[in-house]
Order: structure tokens, then C-alpha cells, then sequence
């Protein structure tokens, strides 16, 4: 049994809590809010995000983030990716010295143009060769729920990327082990803005030929992205890449996809934030994936017009008919 940490008790963190737990390993859950904390410890439920599901009685609560990473050989971060700087000003003295640090977030920093695993290098002070990235098509109720999913383990080291491989290898998720840290962070963060955009189509009424056409070409901008910043184009074919995408933009389960329904259907930015009441990355990434994209001279037509909806206030339908006017060229281009 290892001992591991997961900060962070929203809807993935928790799930990926009792993944860890039904591998078999010693799981301390760390959550900002002190009665979640208590919640989990005295019910095992987290009825603030995964009412249905029964976490093992290997789940432990803290709301002290020394206490939950103390001893622990894998600690797993889990927090919206605007607030991990902040949270690893704090966390930082604690973490273990030699503990895998993994990354469950999907985002890219604002300002910064960041992806998650530098600012775990900057911020908190980790060599690279102890961070991980899992990505993959996991939503996290249908993790709940014990349904079969996938994700990549990457890391470029080997030995870190398999410790956490086999940690997380739960009868119902399966691991696979990669090196390619960057492409599966960008694969993982640039996914959620194409869904916030096949969410704006559907909720426009637009049919499976324009989501089809949406999915695609987002992946073909999330590949050129990638390879201008020195990922695998293999990394786009595999889990973090098409598999994550197809997840996220086609499951009512997804938040993105959901947001960008509600403001194709006419809500206002502000309308739709009252009402969802949750993190959703891509809303906060897009312009910084737009940025990303700037420095390194990449079109991303789809990532900069769900950036002028979200932070322009320019209306869904503007937004198809300008991409649908865009100069004709190469479909590999």
C-alpha cells in the first residue's frame, strides 16, 4: 500500500481519490472547506460534488494540506488551474522532497501563458522529473460510477510515470505510460475551449455535421499548437488527444460543452456563471491558450473566436459565421 495524497476535493479530485483507493493505496483527501473535510471523514460521501458515490473506508479528509501530504509518496494535485500558483505558495515547504507530484488540471495559466507542470516546477519547486500529468477521457461521473475509462500517465521519467501508472491501475481504470508531457497538457487544456464551441453550436441548433466539423478542426488546431511547442503529433491521436476531445465535447456531463450550449441558446456570460456554479477551464484558458499561441505563431481560429464570446461579448453567431468566412487554404495547413 502506498501512501498518497490528492488536494483538491472537487468532482475529479474525488474521483481520482477512490481510483487510487480501489488500486488498493493508503488515499488522504485534502479539501479547502473544512466541513467537506468532515463530511468525507465521518460518511465517506462528498455530497457537495459526487453524492452517489461511496468512498473507500483507505479515504481519509483534512482540510490541513501539511497534514494531508505528510509521509505520502505520490501527492496529487487537483485545483482549478488559475488557483495553482497561489495554492503552491502554500503548499510548496510541505510537499515531500521526493514524492511524484501529478497533475490532474487542464489549463493554461493566465498571464504566464503557463502549462501546469512548469508552474509546479516555478511555483512549488519541483524538479521535472518528478512531475506527472494524467489525461484522458475521464469524466469524473462516470469514473463515480466505476465505468470503464483510460488515461495516459506521462512523465519524462520513466520510473515516475510507472510508480504513478501503477498506483492508479483500479479495476475499472486502466493506465497507459507516456513521455510527452507537453503535447498531453495541450491536448488536455485547448480541448475544453473547441467544446465550449460545439456547445455553442448545439445550443444554437446546429446539427452533427457542424459538431463533426468543429471536433475536427479544433484537433487540427490543438496539433499544430503542439508541434510549434515540440510535442509528439502521436500524443493528438491517443487518449490526451482525440480521446479527451471527443469525451468533452459530446457528453452532457461535460461542463465546458454545457457552458458553451448556454450561450448558444442566448444566455449572457454572467447568466450562464450564476447558473452553472463551477469551474469551467475553458472559460478561464482561452485567452491565455490564445496568448500561448501568439508567441509561437500559430493560428487557432476557433480557440481566438470562443475568446471574443467569452471576454468580448461578441454573440455565438458572429462567431460561426466568421470562421465559416475565413480564406480558404489547404486542409493540412
Amino acid at each position: 500500500m502506498t501512501r498518497t495524497a490528492v488536494l483538491g476535493s472537487g468532482n475529479w479530485g474525488t474521483a481520482y481519490a477512490a481510483i487510487l483507493a480501489d488500486a488498493g493505496q493508503e488515499v488522504c483527501l485534502w479539501s479547502r472547506r473544512r466541513e467537506v473535510a468532515d463530511e468525507i471523514s465521518a460518511t465517506h460521501v462528498n455530497s457537495a460534488y459526487l453524492p452517489e458515490l461511496m468512498l473507500p473506508e483507505s479515504v481519509t479528509a483534512t482540510s490541513d494540506p501539511e497534514r494531508a501530504v505528510e509521509g505520502a509518496e505520490i501527492v496529487v494535485l487537483a485545483v482549478p488551474s488559475q488557483s495553482l500558483r497561489d495554492n503552491l505558495a502554500q503548499w510548496g515547504p510541505a510537499l515531500p522532497r521526493d514524492a511524484a507530484i501529478v497533475s490532474l488540471m487542464k489549463g493554461i495559466e493566465l498571464g504566464t501563458a503557463s502549462r501546469m507542470s512548469q508552474v509546479i516546477a516555478e511555483a512549488g519547486k519541483v524538479e521535472l522529473e518528478r512531475i506527472v500529468v494524467v489525461s484522458g477521457p475521464n469524466l469524473a461521473k462516470e469514473i463515480a460510477a466505476k465505468q470503464p475509462a483510460a488515461a495516459v500517465v506521462a512523465s519524462s521519467s520513466a520510473r515516475m510515470r510507472a510508480k504513478v501508472a501503477e498506483v492508479s491501475a483500479a479495476p475499472y481504470f486502466r493506465p497507459y505510460l507516456g513521455g510527452d508531457v507537453v503535447g498531453t497538457e495541450i491536448a488536455g487544456a485547448v480541448k475544453n475551449v473547441i467544446a465550449l464551441a460545439v456547445g455553442m453550436a448545439s445550443g444554437m441548433g446546429m446539427g452533427e455535421n457542424t459538431m463533426a466539423s468543429l471536433l475536427t478542426r479544433g484537433l487540427a488546431e490543438t496539433a499544430r499548437l503542439g508541434a510549434a511547442l515540440g510535442a509528439d503529433p502521436q500524443t493528438f491521436l491517443g487518449l490526451a488527444g482525440v480521446g479527451d476531445l471527443v469525451a468533452t465535447c459530446t457528453s452532457p456531463l461535460s461542463r465546458n460543452r454545457t457552458f458553451g450550449y448556454k450561450l448558444g441558446t442566448g444566455m449572457t456570460l454572467a447568466e450562464v456563471v450564476a447558473v452553472t456554479k463551477q469551474t469551467t477551464e475553458g472559460v478561464k484558458s482561452c485567452e491565455s491558450i490564445l496568448q500561448l499561441a501568439r508567441s509561437v505563431n500559430v493560428e487557432v481560429p476557433i480557440v481566438e473566436n470562443v475568446a471574443a464570446v467569452v471576454h468580448e461579448g461578441r454573440k455565438p453567431i458572429d462567431v460561426l459565421e466568421a470562421l465559416m468566412s475565413r480564406a480558404r487554404k489547404h486542409e493540412a495547413s
